[in-house]
């Protein structure tokens, strides 16, 4: 039986009683068989040849191609296994078996270089996984395949000949002075011309540069060792024709020392001599310091100033290891002659060329005991190891009481001239208006302010004053262009307004800026009077209404409504 050809039978069953004599009853059944599967298909390619391209560009690990075996058989008798049996590019690529598909997975694992090699040929083999024994005789459970793999040109970036670049100059190097040279080229078959650049993020101070064409670099300033002993920057390269190509390359400069820098004290000492001390005493031992670093190490040499030996009071020996001794000359100090000596010390090196520098060392000449240690020591000695004299601390002082003063002054005038304003908001600008500390009286308080001149002119005395404020000078009125004609007939509202305005004038109290004063005055003499119904004493049919026919057509509708009515009663 082959279950690739038939995997599932039936067969039917009679069963007959009487021994299958003539008469017997008889029934059947079916019987369903499937065939279960084992090993013995071998898995077989479809092509003998399969090829696939990738571009030079391609990322390691990246599937390059998917191929596949077929097997009759099912289950855990169909799985393969795929390996490589051969190949021109060791190492290049590398293949794996999908479990769920039974796919072979090729992968790349080594970066691909068109102009190197365009092309590789894999030699693949697949093989069940679990073989039968019994089914060798069938032939070999594995195939093999042939794999072409062709590279694709891509532009790439030009590559430089060294992944990094180190180079050295001397800090005392010329400006424009070439320090050394980069080199990239495309890879490409075309191998389009580059250019060179630095990258100024990683030059912020403008100190190399590259020459664009034949990539040699020179430096654009000074250097210092002492200040930065390395700078590191990138080299930027790009295609002619295609400037989105782009590679960088780090460069390391050194900065070589050179001996440009003297020597100094390694402290500031704070030196005295005793008033009792003895002739080449020692009273200090000094040594010094360079930023230089020569590669023999540092010599230091040290010596009295010429200027000052002929008058010393003091020596210097020099102990051949980078220290000396300051001594002392004659046998005794005294500090109410002479409080402070200033001892010149000159330093040297060893290098060349050589550099030496002047130090100056400050003795103060102070009390001691027997013993040689201190006891007191003059006052200007404290300030001129401090470096301040006495004037100079006294100049102090006074600029500070001076700066006192002025702060204190500046906030007595800003205490003086915060005064409260005659009138608190702009917008509460009335007639008479008076702000006081004090609280009023209360409505009984009328002495303040008359409010009858709000009511009624004729109630004005003629030039009555304020009785409130009591005015220094009496200023004469202020001439003011007379007031245009007033169309009303009421003459009594015309000199009401004439009054106010003379009162204002004349008022020595008022503001100066402009005001507005607002009055509660109706005027007088009317024809019809008052229109309120507070003041009327009589009923409507005591009124007379004949005078409204008199004001003229505006009036007429209600002479006519009000008189007509009238007249027709009294005919009636």
């Amino acid at each position: 039986m082959d279950r690739e050809v038939k995997e599932n039978y039936q067969v039917v069953i009679q069963a007959k009683d009487m021994a299958g004599q003539m008469g017997g009853l008889s029934g059947t059944t079916t019987v369903s068989i499937t065939l279960s599967d084992v090993n013995d298909n071998p898995p077989r390619f479809t092509k003998t040849v399969y090829e696939f391209r990738v571009p030079e560009s391609t990322e390691l690990g990246s599937v390059v191609g998917v191929i596949r075996a077929m097997d009759a058989d099912i289950g855990e008798n169909a799985e393969m296994d795929y390996r490589i049996i051969g190949s021109d590019g060791p190492g290049m690529f590398d293949i794996s078996t999908n479990r769920s598909t039974q796919d072979g997975v090729i992968v790349l694992r080594k970066p691909l270089d068109f102009e190197r090699k365009r092309q590789y040929i894999l030699r693949i083999q697949v093989e069940n996984s679990h073989i039968n024994p019994r089914f060798f005789s069938v032939g070999p459970f594995r195939d093999e395949a042939t794999i072409k793999i062709i590279v694709e040109d891509v532009d790439e970036p030009p590559v430089f000949e060294r992944t990094s670049y180190v180079m050295e100059v001397k800090e005392d190097a010329a400006r424009n002075t070439v320090i050394g040279s980069v080199s990239a080229s495309d890879p490409d078959d075309k191998n389009s011309l580059v250019r060179y650049s630095i990258d100024r993020r990683t030059d912020m101070d403008r100190m190399f540069n590259v020459h664009a064409g034949n990539g040699s670099v020179f430096i654009l300033r000074e250097l210092d060792r002492e200040e930065s002993a390395w700078h590191n920057i990138s080299v930027i390269t790009t295609e002619f024709n295609n400037p989105r190509q782009i590679s960088r390359v780090p460069v390391y400069i050194r900065v070589l020392d050179v001996n440009d820098n003297a020597p100094t004290f390694a402290t500031n000492y704070e030196t005295f001599v005793c008033e009792n001390a003895k002739a080449n005493q020692r009273i200090q031992t000094v040594s010094a310091t360079d930023p230089d670093e020569p590669l023999g190490g540092h010599r230091f040499f040290f010596s009295l100033a010429q200027e000052a030996a002929g008058k010393a009071n003091f020596s210097v020996r020099d102990n051949k290891d980078n220290t000396a001794w300051i001594l002392t000359r004659r046998n005794s100090y005294n500090s109410l002659q002479k409080s402070i000596y200033h001892v010149p010390v000159v330093i040297s090196d060893g290098e060349f060329p050589m550099q030496s520098s002047t130090n100056t060392l400050t003795i103060r000449v102070c009390t001691c005991d027997r013993e040689g240690n201190m006891k007191l020591c003059n006052a200007e000695a404290f300030t001129a190891r401090a470096g301040l004299s006495t004037g100079a601390l006294v100049a102090i002082l006074l600029c500070v009481v001076i700066l006192l003063m002025i702060v204190v002054m500046f906030a007595a005038l800003r205490r003086q001239r915060k005064k409260e304003p005659l009138i608190i908001s702009k917008e509460d600008v009335r007639d008479n208006v008076v702000s006081y500390n004090d609280e009023g009286g209360g409505e009984e308080d009328t002495q303040a302010f008359d409010i009858g001149t709000l009511r009624n002119p004729e109630a004005i005395e003629e030039s009555k004053q304020r009785r409130d404020i009591v005015p220094e000078t009496f200023y004469p009125a202020v001439r003011r262009p007379a007031l245009p004609p007033i169309r009303d007939t009421n003459g009594d509202v015309r000199d009401f307004i004439n009054q106010r305005l003379q009162d204002n004038d004349s008022d020595p109290t008022a503001p100066p800026y402009d005001s507005l004063a607002t009055y509660a005055y109706e005027g007088n003499g009317s024809v019809a009077e008052s229109l309120s119904s507070l003041d009327s004493v009589t009923t409507e049919g005591d009124q007379d209404y004949n005078y409204l026919s008199e004001w003229g057509p505006r009036f007429k509708k209600l002479a006519d409504m009000y008189g007509g009515d009238d007249d027709s009663d009294r005919d009636s």
